[in-house]
């Protein structure tokens, strides 16, 4: 049987062992709700808050700064959202850079709030004359990535962040492509809100977290109890947090020599050699994204005369699980928002994002496989 290559870490990255025991343990052991009094309800609410405790430190927040979501969706909403509902005072506008995540788009648009995307260069990076500009009709809030999800471009975060403190604007930075994985840190990037996802980097599924500064108000999207000191409403999800908390220990992304840092090198090597690979394989191929100045894991190229849901199928039956942000893989019909943004090429796209478990053989042989698939796809349309 064929060998697949998973090859969408930047989707969703399989478990860390460190989450799934943690996880496991949390389960198996503490059944009691952190709200409770009991002895069950104690030992759940001690693990509750190591984890918020790990977490915190990790990103450079205070404890009490840091809530457990559903995952980095929910987050990026009680960000943006939550910014929106609570500084009534401020100026009712948002702005974001154009090529941010759906999800804080969508945040964004479902506020009363004006919302103003701000313009990138061909590399996905935010123009921050461009920012300057939006800045000066004023602003509650800016969202910033700190990497783009398609094609890996780290934004100029502390730059904007000095823009957005003269301006008065709070900064929200979705950390979801690099917690985990790069330094995180809330005072570094200069940020008052940090959205983060554990399905990114292996802490799990259905879990999140978002991280504020002392500077930070916003309201509650859920409702209905004390829970996360009434940032967000429901029972906790202990083994998320335990799951999530435990692989940023094991990691350690702030650690020079940590698990995180190597593995980080090592991909990036991988990626380095996945874009040469790509753009001297095959013809009429644009590769996106900075060479350097880029996530670790992020390799994303266009193809003329093929359609990328068409590709994403040859490279699923060749056995390579990728992602396709062309339009044909969308169901509203419309190109990648953030290639178009860029002014890149749109047709053709397909996103790889490398991780655990995927070697050097593999990027060749998927480097190999992209021009085969990519031969048949051109030659079916000439024979046409």
């Amino acid at each position: 049987m064929q060998r697949r290559v998973y090859l969408d870490h930047a989707s969703a990255t399989p478990w860390h062992p460190a989450a799934l025991a943690a996880a496991a343990q949390a389960s198996e052991h503490l059944p009691g709700d952190p709200s409770r009094a009991h002895g069950e309800g104690r030992a759940a609410r001690d693990l509750l808050e190591s984890a918020r405790a790990a977490v915190a430190a990790t990103l450079g927040a205070a404890t009490e700064r840091v809530a457990f979501t559903s995952g980095g969706t929910e987050a990026v909403h009680l960000a943006v959202r939550g910014t929106a509902a609570a500084n009534r005072t401020r100026p009712k506008r948002i702005l974001s850079s154009a090529v941010e995540h759906s999800a804080v788009h969508a945040a964004a648009e479902a506020t009363d709030h004006e919302h103003v995307r701000v313009a990138v260069d061909r590399e996905g990076r935010m123009d921050l004359d461009a920012l300057d500009d939006a800045l000066r009709g004023g602003a509650a809030l800016v969202n910033l990535q700190h990497a783009n999800h398609e094609v890996g471009t780290l934004q100029p975060v502390a730059e904007a962040a000095a823009r957005c403190r003269q301006a008065g604007a709070l900064l929200h930075v979705d950390a979801c492509q690099t917690a985990g994985r790069l330094p995180v840190d809330l005072h570094a990037l200069g940020a008052d809100l940090v959205s983060l996802s554990g399905a990114k980097f292996g802490g799990g599924r259905g879990i999140g977290a978002l991280a504020w500064s002392p500077q930070a108000r916003f309201r509650a999207l859920l409702t209905g109890d004390e829970r996360e000191a009434r940032r967000r409403s429901g029972l906790e999800h202990l083994p998320g947090a335990a799951a999530l908390a435990e692989t940023l220990l094991q990691s350690a992304p702030n650690d020079p020599a940590g698990n995180a840092a190597a593995e980080r090198t090592r991909c990036d090597r991988l990626r380095r050699r996945l874009r040469a690979l790509l753009a001297a394989g095959v013809e009429d191929l644009e590769v996106h994204g900075p060479a350097t100045g880029a996530a670790p894991h992020i390799v994303a190229v266009s193809a003329l005369y093929v359609e990328g849901q068409a590709l994403l199928a040859e490279l699923d039956r060749a056995g390579f699980a990728v992602h396709s942000g062309s339009s044909c893989a969308t169901t509203s019909g419309e190109p990648s928002h953030v290639l178009v943004a860029m002014g890149a090429l749109t047709h053709g796209h397909i996103r790889a994002s490398v991780g655990h478990g995927v070697g050097e053989s593999d990027v060749e042989a998927f480097a190999q496989a992209v021009a085969d698939a990519v031969g048949r796809l051109r030659a079916r349309v000439a024979i046409r």
